[in-house]
């Protein structure tokens, strides 16, 4: 009987092992994002999990149950009174559109003439039924798009839901079989860097949070400023949608342009299409002002990352990786940091936790420039500690 493997054969199979393992992460590449979504859902709604279980006499599993099933109500109770609301204005908005697109169309027959030249417009701009018929042409090669896009759009989303109730309610157990695969020298390693990663998130949840509050705050006192109908409202869920990047503000936005065009402002006097000209210009600059300064650097503060990389990251991860894949890249990027900078400890052979073991050096003796990087290395001390 073979009583151990040697060294050779062990370095095979972990070869072998791994280029399983990372043939099956690129195969199943797409789930990565929904399951870091589902992640950072469940993070969020931990904490009233275990408000619920301190305050309450529900055991864990009641206190999941109630915290996830009321937030999913919630998630479907307002889309479904918003939704009927929104279509109504868009279908007026849209017939509004179509008759200034005819009375145009009208007006564009008649040629015009400048100091003896005749300018036919009819020929110069494309006919509007023409353009129609084209486009009902591409209907069915459309829907059948469509139908696949919401399809594979559901799937996904109920991955992240059913994946979002199991970690709420199994996380503890399954954190500690994870943790549990590691040899047991290793496994206090393993658990220090989870409380730095989970800091990470924390801090990326605060800066969040941070944000949401900021940009809440500002489209209100905008919105208020201008005298659009209902602006606190539509500046709290701009705040509250800021939460998705890129999508989310721009459906708000939308909402609070098809109000200003249906309703005009409260006391400015403009007509009520010129009043919602100024809402789409005041959203797009304060928009681009949230995105390329606001967020990167509230953002770089938070997770202790550069501002221009955080720009970039965010940028990139809507080009090559869509909403999900900017929801989560800010702690993704900073978590693999924590990982990186451990290994690179480990190869060359220093240690990967010398803040423990470091003494506390008064803040005055410390360049500025290296406060705010202390104060992130206390942050991941105290956690440690904990």
């Amino acid at each position: 009987m073979i009583s151990g493997w040697n060294l050779a054969t062990r370095y095979y199979v972990l070869t072998i092992v791994l280029l399983l393992f990372g043939l099956l992460a690129w195969t199943t590449r797409d789930l990565f994002a929904q399951l870091m979504v589902a992640g950072l859902i469940a993070y969020l709604l931990n904490p009233l999990v275990n408000f619920v279980v301190k305050r309450t006499r529900f055991a864990h599993r009641g206190a999941v149950n109630l915290v996830y099933f009321l937030s999913l109500g919630l998630l479907i109770s307002v889309p479904a009174v918003l939704v009927p609301v929104l279509l109504s204005e868009i279908e007026t908005l849209s017939q509004d559109l179509l008759s200034i697109v005819y009375r145009f169309q009208s007006v564009s027959v008649q040629p015009i003439v400048i100091g003896g030249f005749v300018i036919n417009l009819d020929t110069v701009i494309p006919r509007f039924d023409e353009s129609i018929s084209l486009f009902a042409g591409a209907l069915p090669e459309n829907a059948i798009h469509f139908i696949e896009s919401t399809s594979r759009n559901a799937a996904w989303f109920l991955v992240i839901l059913v994946s979002i109730y199991y970690l709420l309610m199994d996380w503890e157990r399954l954190r500690d079989s994870i943790i549990g695969l590691a040899p047991d020298p290793h496994q206090a390693d393993i658990r220090r860097l989870y409380a730095q990663i989970k800091e990470v998130w924390s801090a990326y949840v605060r800066g969040q949070l941070t944000l949401m509050f900021i940009v809440g705050v500002v489209f209100s006192l905008v919105w208020l400023a201008v005298g659009l109908p209902g602006a606190v409202i539509f500046g709290i869920l701009t705040g509250l949608f800021s939460l998705v990047p890129e999508i989310g503000p721009l459906v708000a936005g939308s909402m609070a342009v098809l109000v200003a065009y249906w309703e005009g402002s409260n006391f400015l006097p403009l007509s009520n299409g010129w009043f919602a000209l100024l809402v789409i210009g005041l959203y797009l600059v304060l928009i681009n002002f949230k995105n390329i300064w606001l967020r990167p650097r509230i953002m770089g503060h938070s997770v202790n990352l550069n501002e221009g990389l955080v720009f970039v990251a965010i940028i990139a991860a809507v080009i090559f990786g869509g909403v999900l894949g900017a929801l989560v890249i800010i702690p993704v990027l900073a978590s693999m940091i924590v990982i990186g900078r451990y290994l690179r400890a480990r190869i060359f052979d220093l240690d990967p936790f010398p803040l423990e073991s470091t003494p506390i050096v008064s803040e005055t003796e410390i360049p500025p420039t290296s406060v705010k990087r202390i104060s992130w290395k206390r942050r991941q001390t105290k956690v440690l500690k904990e």
